[in-house]
């Protein structure tokens, strides 16, 4: 017998309720880093020094930047929520901190990104996200030397070097009450990362938490503050949900007693999050909308990035495919926003979500003839394509009654999208096909 549920989980669930119906998200990974555009890592990977790294502060002035643009296009491609780089790893704040110089409106562009940003999305709809770098490259009391991912990690100049991380956690806890204070409702806050012994209460965690609650009650966190989000009395600064990077969980995320997660798993659409210039391996819409429903399958989220230049313009690839992805959304969301796991497995061709009422079938890839559907004959009251409504017929084995070739069995049902049945036929959208099944 299961013990109750304790009101921290029931807290949890209640606050990550449109965080789970939502299932869309879209990640923006912007800062000086679009100009060198190696990726946002490049101080780190090229052991770049503060001072090298300043030419792009002094030069940074996105003149084409429209926040507004941005938003249109979230809302064209269908997302439901959007996260946006306050600070990354680098320490360059897009907002108006008053704890650094180091920031947006001291550059020449003299603006509050974080202020546009959410002013922006907000009046298309979209809830607002905003990512915060626990890691900071820049603060002269982050740790440096013997550190496993700073910029001057192996800079022997650093090695005696004394540091005050009290004084950095002050500087980081108040540039997070700035961030709930300054801007609204802010619906979700995204820290990154904890590392190596970097996690938890080192960078006071516990406090920071207690801090967010008071200022945004009902904000949902990530859980890379460290603590186990899956233990059955979780930290209180475990988190709200499992955020895995570039991989998608074989199946749902559970607790210690077997009661589902949150989570939501977050990719590039390329291989770089911040902006890269030479890569241009952009993953295509089919594979989006097919990993889109494989998360939702799974009780997930899917959380897509895209890395604007240093001009601020999203470049045209990720435009496209988020376009595309949009269009299938407005002819087949109702598989995704507000679904989640089917009480049947996955399927050779593909898998199911369910709103609680109807059942969707994705079909992602062709198949040899007819689709085969186990089971499910004396369950399903009608079928129709999703994206119009048309009808689709259920039957049969074609060659079932031959008195040899027996496949299925009497509690099974097949289709197909074309006539004669016993032939293949390419699906209707090779994107993502949806059928809907109304249930008896």
């Amino acid at each position: 017998m299961k013990k109750q549920k304790s009101q921290a989980y029931i807290d949890r669930l209640e606050r990550t309720k449109w965080f789970r119906n939502e299932r869309f998200g879209m990640f923006i990974h912007w800062g000086l880093y679009s100009i060198p555009a190696r990726g946002e890592w490049v101080r780190s990977t090229e052991k770049i020094s503060i001072e090298d790294y300043q030419q792009y502060f002094d030069e940074f002035n996105p003149s084409d930047c429209d926040m507004r643009e941005w938003a249109k296009l979230a809302k064209a491609s269908g997302v439901k929520y959007a996260v946006l780089t306050a600070k990354h790893h680098d320490g360059f704040c897009l907002f108006d901190s008053k704890f650094t110089e180091y920031k947006s409106t001291k550059t020449l562009a003299g603006r509050d990104f974080i202020r546009e940003f959410v002013d922006a999305f907000r009046a298309e709809g979209i809830k607002v996200g905003i990512y915060y770098s626990l890691v900071d490259w820049y603060h002269p009391d982050y740790p440096a030397y013997g550190d496993r991912q700073h910029p001057m990690r192996d800079n022997i100049e650093y090695k005696d070097k004394n540091h005050n991380f009290d004084n950095y956690l002050t500087y980081m806890h108040e540039q997070v009450r700035e961030l709930c204070t300054n801007y609204g409702i802010i619906d979700i806050l995204w820290f990154d990362f904890s590392y190596w012994k970097m996690k938890g209460d080192v960078w006071k965690a516990s406090e920071l938490t207690k801090m967010i609650r008071s200022l945004q009650p009902n904000v949902v966190i990530n859980n890379r503050l460290g603590g186990n989000i899956e233990a059955s009395e979780p930290e209180i600064y475990a988190g709200d949900y499992h955020g895995p990077e570039q991989i998608i969980p074989d199946a749902m995320l559970v607790d210690e007693e077997g009661d589902p997660i949150a989570w939501e798993a977050c990719i590039t659409l390329n291989r770089s999050w911040g902006y890269c210039s030479t890569d241009k391996d952009f993953k295509s819409s089919a594979f989006v909308i097919q990993t889109l429903a494989n998360c939702v399958s799974k009780n997930g989220n899917l959380l897509i990035n895209i890395g604007p230049n240093a001009k601020g313009i999203i470049p045209p690839q990720s435009a496209k495919m988020l376009l595309e992805v949009g269009q299938w959304l407005k002819d087949n969301g109702k598989s995704i926003y507000e679904c989640g796991p089917a009480p049947i497995e996955k399927q050779e061709w593909g898998r199911f979500t369910w709103d609680g009422k109807k059942l969707y079938a994705h079909i992602d890839k062709p198949v040899l003839g007819q689709i085969y559907f186990k089971g499910m004959k004396n369950k399903i009251k009608k079928a129709r394509l999703l994206s119009d409504g048309s009808e689709i017929i259920l039957s049969e084995y074609w060659n079932q009654d031959n008195g040899v070739d027996k496949y299925g069995t009497a509690e099974d049902v097949f289709v197909n999208f074309g006539h004669p049945v016993a032939n293949s036929f390419d699906l209707p959208d090779a994107k993502g096909t949806v059928i809907e099944f109304e249930l008896k």
